[in-house]
């Protein structure tokens, strides 16, 4: 994955990302809520060598107070130094625990050591801390002092006093938050990686190029009116999703650049993805363009085109196949454009069978000598091996993908099929792609906002076209 990869997991994601980075400061939040404050008194003490002789005896007792400064250090946490406080100020903690709450250092090269105390209560650490350093003091003279008698070459002065802290030393608000932040940012982005590997339905082109190089002929934009108004003519001009079906057109004339491809199969790999009325649109855009359109629906199993045009469903393609009426007498018009439907007609036993006819292959060749363009509405075709096998009668395929809907493994199969036959696969349509978002498809420009929807045409008496007349 290249860095746009990235970025598009994170626009995809920000929710999550959002949401774990929140929970983090949360607990951070909570953590300094709940955790009982402490204090921190510290106190500084010097080493000093009791020598007041030449300038090269000086120097090398300060030599010796730095070698000897990390044994001090060290002499801080020892029952020798602790039981005396423990004592002295009557705690009820061990010298173990009130080991764990003393905390003794020295900078390098220096000779001062510096402790510091903790405590729920800021009174305490103080008294603590003073009283640790008074007990460093007095052991570590006894300790220095000769076993010839005298006194200690060593001396230990507190330069620093404990005092009472006035804030408390924890918990820390700012880093607790800080912390939960950064942490919770972490996991959101790791959760929307994983969830981005593991998620394997087609979103984008991106994830379209990870199964196929076939030419992408259009993005279709999702609306949410489609479900009630699938139709062009049902929606604004200048909506995105109308001019997404005019790209699609576009984009179909340039991949059929020679005009050999005048029948176009449009299928998908599942149930759901849009196919049916992506070919009732694109019928009906062709048609908007001047095309004589001749739209077939067939879709033997589950037809869905006279439902979404308001024709007879029960006179059409199987009609025409079982040789019980003339398709001058099935198709019928639609609109104020060339356009002309062959509904399914009555549903067949053996829908796979009818279609790979020769009956079919003769009706399609009658079809493309009388109109510019015929589209052809098939069934999906991982479920049945309808479309596979009518596709051996067209010049062209063309699989419709629903993003967030269809699986990476289930369109190669799809795709598959069409190999297997030997299918001329002239590209794929995006459908149900977001308007905005990181998967979008970048219609912006156009708006659906300047106007209302333009009306449905009404399905009555149209004259049929001269050049309509399919001749026997």
């Amino acid at each position: 994955m290249d860095l746009r990869d990235y970025f598009r997991i994170l626009r995809r994601n920000w929710i999550w990302i959002t949401t774990f980075a929140l929970v983090g400061v949360l607990f951070g939040g909570g953590a300094s809520i709940l955790v009982p404050p402490a204090y921190t008194s510290q106190t500084q003490l010097f080493v000093a060598i009791q020598n007041s002789g030449s300038v090269q005896e000086l120097q090398q007792g300060n030599t010796f107070s730095q070698a000897r400064v990390q044994s001090y250090v060290k002499t801080v946490s020892t029952p020798l130094v602790l039981q005396p406080v423990i004592e002295r100020l009557g705690l009820s903690s061990s010298t173990q625990e009130l080991a764990s709450r003393v905390q003794a250092s020295t900078d390098l090269d220096t000779v001062i050591i510096n402790i510091a105390v903790t405590d729920s209560s800021p009174v305490q650490a103080a008294a603590i801390a003073q009283a640790v350093a008074d007990s460093l003091v007095e052991a570590i003279d006894n300790l220095e002092q000769p076993t010839t008698g005298g006194s200690s070459p060593v001396k230990l002065s507190i330069v620093r006093p404990a005092e009472a802290p006035t804030s408390p030393s924890a918990p820390n608000t700012k880093l607790n938050l800080a912390l939960g932040l950064v942490i919770g940012l972490f996991l959101g982005a790791i959760v929307a990686i994983l969830r981005t590997l593991l998620d394997y339905r087609i979103r984008s082109e991106a994830d379209l190029r990870r199964v196929t190089d076939a030419p992408l002929l259009g993005g279709i934009t999702f609306d949410q009116d489609a479900t009630k108004n699938p139709l062009l003519t049902q929606v604004h001009g200048q909506s995105p999703r109308a001019e997404s079906f005019r790209q699609l057109r576009t984009n179909l004339q340039f991949a059929n650049v020679s005009g050999n491809a005048k029948t176009l199969l449009i299928t998908s790999s599942l149930p759901g993805e849009g196919k049916s009325t992506t070919a009732a649109n694109l019928a009906i855009s062709l048609a908007q363009a001047g095309q004589t359109v001749c739209l077939i629906d067939a879709d033997l199993r589950r037809p869905m085109v006279d439902d979404y045009l308001g024709l007879e469903r029960n006179a059409g393609l199987t009609t025409a196949l079982v040789g019980s009426a003339d398709i001058n007498e099935l198709l019928q018009p639609w609109g104020e454009d060339s356009l002309y439907v062959l509904t399914s007609g009555m549903i067949p036993p053996n829908p796979s069978e009818l279609l790979g006819s020769n009956e079919m292959k003769s009706l399609i060749k009658r079809l493309e000598e009388v109109f510019d363009s015929v589209v052809i509405d098939a069934p999906p075709l991982l479920p049945v091996t309808d479309a596979a096998v009518l596709s051996q009668h067209v010049s062209g395929v063309a699989v419709v993908v629903g993003t967030q809907k269809v699986k990476l493994q289930e369109l190669e199969r799809a795709l598959r099929s069409l190999e297997m036959v030997e299918a001329k696969l002239i590209g794929v349509v995006l459908n149900r792609i977001p308007a905005k978002g990181p998967d979008s498809y970048g219609y912006g420009y156009y708006s659906s906002s300047n106007g209302a929807a333009e009306a449905s045409p009404k399905n009555g008496e149209v004259r049929l076209h001269p050049r309509a007349d399919v001749s026997q």
